[in-house]
């Protein structure tokens, strides 16, 4: 089947799609129009939670609560009453930083990355249960789409102004990351990967920002296949559907041209694509208030 249209959400910078398997609802961020949006495949009922702040990330946290990632700060969004309540205050080590991308891994700890505008003055953090914060990695640029295998012996971080996603051990019981390496590299394109998703054979799906579409790379990097989109900039992926074998892209009309965003009506709005494989249940955090 060809890419559809999910939502013609017209976002500034649709990001870190969320898929919810109870509810089967996917949620993805706005980030500079600070929303949060929430989607019904099967009623089409669509609605957006206005967050106060640049969102980039979000996790779920409960039956009816999301864990969000502000400009500095981590806050809990409740999706009945849209009440933002804020629980942990950053304080980055360099001026022009903000949150990224961020997820959760399987003991319920949130790994959240951020942005930086020098270069390498980003860092990638987790946020453990118990209120605890560790810096797991320094150097980054631009800290971007992050994951795990299925057996969770690798864990893979982007920073899409390198061109190159790493991979690294992982230690699920401890949380720890060693022995970074290049996976992929894709710094011979004028292509950056953004957001991922990790189906079930290990296979790595990146949004690829500026290349107009989605990539799939195998457990050990090597080149599989490229869905085509109508827009410049996809940012990120996620599996959703009753199966979770739908692939819902996010996409952004940031920095485009009045003339790019003519030719491209469709940028900033969230696609769907059939696929033949299977994605992974999003993990939940366990960190309370």
């Amino acid at each position: 089947m060809p890419v559809q249209i999910a939502v013609d959400a017209r976002a500034r910078l649709g990001e870190c799609p969320l898929w919810n398997v109870d509810r089967q609802e996917v949620f993805w961020v706005d980030a500079y129009n600070h929303r949060v949006h929430q989607f019904n495949p099967a009623t089409r009922n669509h609605r957006f939670f206005n967050v106060g702040d640049v969102v980039s990330a979000i996790a779920l946290a409960g039956e009816n609560r999301l864990l969000i990632a502000l400009r500095d700060r981590l806050a809990f969004l409740n999706i009945d009453s849209g009440e933002v309540t804020p629980f942990y205050q950053f304080h980055f080590p360099y001026p022009d930083t903000r949150c990224n991308d961020g997820k959760s891994d399987s003991k319920g700890r949130f790994w959240i990355g951020t942005v930086s505008e020098a270069p390498k003055q980003a860092e990638l953090y987790r946020y453990d249960p118990d209120g605890s914060i560790r810096v797991m990695e320094t150097g980054l640029t631009i800290s971007n789409g992050l994951g795990w295998s299925p057996d969770q012996s690798t864990f893979y971080l982007t920073d899409s102004i390198q061109h190159q996603i790493y991979a690294y051990d992982f230690d699920v019981e401890a949380g720890t990351i060693q022995h970074r390496r290049t996976l992929i590299d894709l710094s011979d394109e004028a292509v950056e990967p953004d957001g991922l998703a990790i189906d079930t054979e290990g296979n790595i799906w990146t949004a690829l920002w500026n290349g107009w579409c989605v990539a799939c790379f195998s457990a050990s990097g090597e080149a599989i296949k490229r869905i085509n989109l109508p827009v410049q900039r996809p940012t990120s992926v996620v599996f959703g559907g009753s199966e979770l074998t739908d692939l819902y892209i996010t996409s952004a009309s940031v920095g485009l041209s009045q003339k790019e965003i003519q030719q491209q009506v469709n940028a900033g709005d969230v696609f769907r694509f059939a696929t033949d494989s299977r994605g992974m249940a999003s993990f939940v955090s366990s960190i309370a208030e």
